[in-house]
């Protein structure tokens, strides 16, 4: 067995540690709040277990704001880490918690520092993982970023806004394919904005939802995939004016 197919003791380790400073500061938040019945603190599944933890959670809110923010954003975070499903709940939850400007502000932050944690956990311990999963996946975005390297930022951008690939796969295989950091957390930051917008303003709205595909009306679709458009239209014009250049480039030194 080759050594990208197995995970060394201290690899697991190192995750190990990942878990425990999260579950720590859970823990934190919780020994700072009062003394109360908190049974219902578990990640919902659907929009009903949804409900009732935001019923609960807005008693909290207002007088236990900062450990309810803290709280929230290790919960997040620790859920994008380690590729937990239903952080699209969590994105309702901040629309009900804390209204539209603050909660994109907090899912935007919160997912982007999940996907940098994520990142950097994958650059050390993921080459196996991903290796396994998606290996026709991690063939072709590994094409694609060499392809697209001068206007790579133009392409992330797209991949975030646009479906093309799952956000999980993004960011555990963006080290592997040597996507630098900086580009990986500029077009995160700002590709994560329409969805969390469409998402949050749901949210605000958590009551009249019965279904996930409400989320996503015909408009919301259609913004998004103008906004993937526009993204990577730099990208496939400096493609376009490289090959141009190729037949006169060979022509001179000929």
């Amino acid at each position: 067995m080759g050594r990208e197919d197995k995970f060394p003791l201290w690899e697991a380790a190192l995750g190990a540690g990942v878990a425990a400073v999260f579950a720590a500061g859970l823990v934190g938040v919780y020994l700072s709040m009062p003394d109360s019945d908190y049974s219902f603190l578990k990640l919902p599944h659907n929009l009903q277990e949804l409900q009732i933890l935001t019923g609960h959670l807005e008693n909290y809110t207002s007088d236990y704001t900062i450990q309810v923010l803290i709280g929230y954003c290790a919960v997040y975070i620790f859920m994008q880490t380690f590729m937990i499903p239903g952080t699209i709940f969590m994105s309702l939850l901040a629309g009900a918690l804390f209204g539209q400007l603050r909660g994109v502000a907090l899912v935007v932050f919160a997912a982007s520092a999940g996907a940098s944690s994520c990142y950097f956990l994958s650059k050390m311990i993921g080459k196996p993982l991903v290796f396994l999963m998606w290996p026709d996946k991690l063939t072709f975005f590994q094409k694609q970023v060499a392809r697209r390297r001068q206007k790579l930022l133009n392409y992330m951008l797209f991949l975030r806004v646009t479906p093309t690939l799952p956000n999980t796969f993004i960011n555990l295989a963006s080290p592997i394919v040597d996507v630098p950091f900086h580009t990986f957390l500029l077009a995160t930051l700002i590709g994560l904005i329409p969805a969390a917008y469409v998402t949050v303003r749901a949210g605000i709205a958590l009551g009249e939802l019965t279904s996930l595909s409400d989320l996503y009306d015909t408009q919301s679709v259609a913004l998004l995939f103008l906004i993937g458009v526009v993204s990577v239209t730099p990208a496939l014009l400096g493609k376009d004016e490289a090959q141009e250049k190729t037949p006169e480039v060979a022509v001179a030194t000929s």
